[in-house]
C-alpha cells in the first residue's frame, strides 16, 4: 500500500491529518487427539485516516490497496460536515527518539511448521498423560502473529515498528465423581521463550486438583488471589485510572492525587514496555513511557492520551490504544501491573482460601468498584487443601485493595494486565 500517495491525496484538503498503516499475518495451529486438526492463515493490510478541518475530525479506513487514496479522501470529506466541532482535537508534534525494544524475532519465523506442530502435539500429550482422569483436551492452539505498524501525521511525526508474538493455550477437562475444567494460556515474543511444557503441566495439575470441589461456608476469609484472578481485579480497577473517566466524572479517584487510596503494599505501574501489547509507541505515535500510577498505596497519576490530556491540562502519558484500523485510538492501559514483592507467599496460609478463577468480571461496576463474581479455588484448614466451587465472591475493588497484606513474587501477565499473588484480608464469600 502506497502511503505516500495517500499523503499526497489528503495533504492539501485538511487542516491536519494522521495516517495509520497496519499489516498483519497470523498463523494458527490446533491439535485434537494428538494430531493437527487445523492450520489457519489470516493476512490483512489496511490503512486508517483521521482528518481535521475547522476543528471537526473525521475517521475512515480501508483495506482496498489499489484505491486507498481516493476512498479515504472521499469518505473523510463526506463525513466531515456531520462531525461536531471540538477545539481540543489535534495531532501530536514530531517526537524525538523512541525506546528500543526486542519485540521482533526473525529466527522464530524461519522455524518450519513441522517443528511448531510437533511442539503443540507434545504439549497436548503432556496434558493428556498427566492423569487418566483427564478425558478431554480442547483448544490446544499455537498462534504466530507478525505485524508492522506505521503512523505519520501532518505535524512531522513518523513512528514505525514491527513485532512477533506467540500465544499458546489449552482447555482441559477431567472427570471422576464430578467433571471439572481449566483453561490457561501464555505468550512470548519468541518461540524459544514460550514455556509450553511448564504451561501444559500447570493446566493438567490444576484441572485434577479441582476434582471433588464443594461449596464452602458463607463468611469473611483471609486468603490469596492467584495471579489470574488478581489480573481480573486489576482489570476492573483500571478504568478508574483513565483520563477519559476523569473528564467524564466516572472515577472515584477524582481529586485523590497524592492520597493514600490503597494498601501501602501496592505499587501499580502502567508501561507500554510490558504486557502482550508492548510496543515502542502508542496508538497515535507518542513514545512509550513508564507511569507510576500508585506508589505504596498512594494514587499518583491518571493516564492520558493526547486528547484527554488536552482537555484536562496534562501531557500525554503514552496511553493511546488501538485495536486495529477499524476503530480510532482511545485512552486505555498499555501494560498495567502490580509490582511484585520479594518472596513466595503460596505457602503462608494455614487457614484461609486461595481464589484461582473469577467468572463474570464484565458485570462489575467500574465506576463504583462494586462486584459480585463467581469464584473457584481452594480452602485451607490446618494446612489441608481442599477445592471449592460454586460460590460468589463479592465486595468493592477499592476496599479489597486496601486490605492487601502482602504481595508475592510470582508476577504474571494476562494480556495487558499483570499481577503476582495477593494476600488479602476480608474476602467476602457467599456459599452454603
Amino acid at each position: 500500500m502506497d502511503i505516500e500517495k495517500i499523503r499526497d491525496a489528503v495533504d492539501s484538503r485538511f487542516d491536519s491529518w494522521e495516517i495509520y498503516y497496519h499489516k498483519e499475518r497470523e498463523k494458527k495451529f490446533e491439535t485434537k487427539e494428538r494430531q493437527i486438526c487445523g492450520i489457519e492463515i489470516k493476512e490483512e493490510e489496511g490503512v486508517a485516516l483521521r482528518a481535521l478541518k475547522d476543528h471537526r475530525m473525521a475517521f475512515t479506513y480501508t483495506y482496498d490497496q489499489d484505491n486507498a487514496p481516493e476512498l479515504l479522501l472521499k469518505n473523510a470529506l463526506a463525513l466531515m460536515p456531520l462531525m461536531e466541532r471540538d477545539d481540543d482535537r489535534f495531532f501530536p508534534e514530531k517526537q524525538g527518539e523512541y525506546p528500543a525494544f526486542s519485540l521482533y524475532d526473525d529466527e522464530s519465523l524461519k522455524i518450519d511448521d513441522e517443528q511448531k506442530t510437533s511442539l503443540l502435539i507434545d504439549m497436548e500429550s503432556v496434558i493428556r498423560d498427566y492423569d487418566k482422569r483427564i478425558v478431554t483436551v480442547r483448544n490446544c492452539e499455537l498462534q504466530e502473529i507478525e505485524f508492522m505498524t506505521k503512523i505519520i501525521n501532518s505535524k512531522g511525526l513518523t513512528a514505525e515498528g514491527s513485532k512477533t508474538l506467540y500465544v499458546i493455550s489449552a482447555y482441559c477437562v477431567a472427570k471422576d465423581e464430578d467433571e471439572v475444567s481449566w483453561y490457561d494460556w501464555s505468550w512470548s515474543h519468541t518461540l524459544k521463550e514460550l514455556e509450553w511444557e511448564k504451561l501444559a503441566k500447570s493446566i493438567a495439575e490444576k484441572t485434577i486438583s479441582f476434582l471433588s470441589g464443594k461449596q464452602i461456608d458463607t463468611g469473611i476469609y483471609e486468603g490469596i488471589l492467584a495471579p489470574q484472578a488478581a489480573c481480573d481485579i486489576l482489570g476492573i480497577l483500571s478504568d478508574a485510572f483513565l483520563a477519559e473517566n476523569l473528564y467524564k466524572n466516572k472515577t472515584r479517584l477524582k481529586g485523590k492525587d497524592n492520597t493514600k487510596c490503597f494498601s501501602g503494599n501496592l505499587t501499580i505501574i502502567d508501561s507500554g514496555a510490558h504486557g502482550i501489547e508492548s510496543f515502542s509507541f502508542d496508538g497515535e505515535g507518542m513514545p512509550t513511557q513508564e507511569n507510576l500510577v500508585v506508589e505504596r498505596g498512594h494514587f499518583e497519576t491518571f493516564l492520558y492520551d493526547s486528547y484527554y490530556g488536552q482537555k484536562c491540562g496534562f501531557m500525554s502519558t503514552g496511553n493511546s490504544t488501538r485495536s486495529g484500523i477499524k476503530e480510532p485510538p482511545k485512552c486505555g492501559p498499555r501494560g498495567m501491573f502490580i509490582k511484585q514483592g520479594e518472596r513466595d507467599i503460596s505457602n503462608v496460609l494455614s487457614n484461609g482460601i486461595v481464589i484461582e478463577e473469577l467468572m463474570g468480571t464484565h458485570t462489575a461496576n467500574t465506576i463504583t468498584g462494586d462486584f459480585s463474581l463467581g469464584a473457584g479455588g481452594f480452602i485451607y484448614k490446618n494446612r489441608v487443601k481442599t477445592p471449592f466451587q460454586g460460590v460468589i465472591f463479592s465486595g468493592n475493588v477499592f476496599e479489597l485493595l486496601r486490605n492487601v497484606k502482602e504481595v508475592g513474587n510470582d508476577l504474571k501477565f494476562y494480556g495487558v494486565f499483570g499481577s503476582p499473588s495477593l494476600f488479602i484480608e476480608g474476602i467476602k464469600i457467599s456459599g452454603k
